[in-house]
């Protein structure tokens, strides 16, 4: 099995889970292809990984193999200003699978994230870390942002709930020479309801919402501002931290140090861009943001 077919196979978990409660009809979901899934992400990079402490910020987390995790709180996404960069475990990142970043779960693991304000729910494969925001608890891709109804929003308060046997499943394949689990036949199954006049126009309905929200916001918005703009994440007197700096930023995109001559003195200052409008630069501040660098500005060039 190929990488896209897996993708699409995943994708069709995503919506059939996110009609669950419109429905009355109880069925079951075989999740089939573990093994084959398992194959594709070794293929790719990926590894299983829980991690040490870490902090960012000055906040310590401290990764473990939390079975019983369920937590409510705020969810993000994140699109393609990381699409084909690599993942927290060495995946290659993509935005149009279902796939999300968490500061602590093992990587990978399944979870269930639903949307409290939608009741919309997508199965998904942590396989990254984020968001470092306080009040936000996860960062699905673009493509689970859609499913969950938020893309267009930004965010959404959601309830995270660890699937165990999925994930102790899928450990026990990555850690395996055969990328087999013992416990694969009787661990990966999904218990949900489908209506039987809906699945066809899922996509459909997803996509709709998204242009109808898209044009409003349209409509609201001021005409964008074009020209060169920057994303300053930084200005240092000491080449050697804007070299750092720069360096930590090079997951964002373009990244360049500039330096000026404000005194006697050279002041070294880390940008990312250029990029061609005032909106396309807000998206990688709001993203910069996102990952806890809090000094960050606009700047036109």
């Amino acid at each position: 099995m190929n990488i896209m077919r897996i993708k699409l196979k995943v994708l069709v978990l995503a919506l059939i889970v996110m009609l669950s409660g419109c429905a009355h009809e109880p069925r079951d979901f075989q999740y089939e292809n573990l093994s084959e899934e398992v194959e594709a992400i070794k293929a790719d990079g990926g590894y299983y990984k829980v991690g040490n402490p870490y902090k960012i910020l000055g906040q310590y987390y401290t990764p473990k193999e939390d079975y019983s995790y369920s937590e409510v709180g705020i969810a993000s996404w994140y699109g393609d200003d990381f699409h084909n960069k690599r993942t927290a475990n060495g995946e290659t990142y993509d935005m149009r699978a279902i796939t999300a970043a968490h500061r602590t779960l093992p990587l990978p693991s399944i979870v269930k994230v639903t949307n409290l304000e939608n009741g919309r729910s997508i199965v998904a494969r942590v396989n990254d870390r984020g968001p470092y925001v306080k009040n936000r608890i996860i960062d699905v891709s673009q493509k689970g942002a859609e499913l969950l109804g938020y893309r267009n929003k930004g965010t959404a308060k959601v309830r995270v709930e660890i699937l165990e046997k999925e994930s102790r499943a899928i450990k026990e394949a990555m850690l395996s020479k055969d990328n087999k689990s013992k416990i694969f036949n009787d661990a990966i199954k999904y218990e949900m309801s489908v209506a039987e006049n809906k699945p066809k126009r899922a996509p459909l309905v997803v996509n709709e919402e998204a242009k109808v929200a898209s044009s409003v916001n349209s409509n609201e918005t001021k005409v964008d501002e074009k020209g060169m703009f920057f994303v300053q994440v930084g200005a240092f007197s000491d080449y050697a931290k804007a070299k750092e700096m720069a360096n930590s930023m090079k997951r964002f995109g373009n990244v360049s140090i500039f330096e000026a001559f404000l005194s006697k003195d050279g002041v070294y200052r880390v940008r990312l861009g250029a990029y061609h409008s005032r909106s396309e630069a807000e998206k990688i501040l709001d993203r910069v943001l996102d990952y806890g660098h809090a000094d960050v500005s606009i700047v036109k060039g």
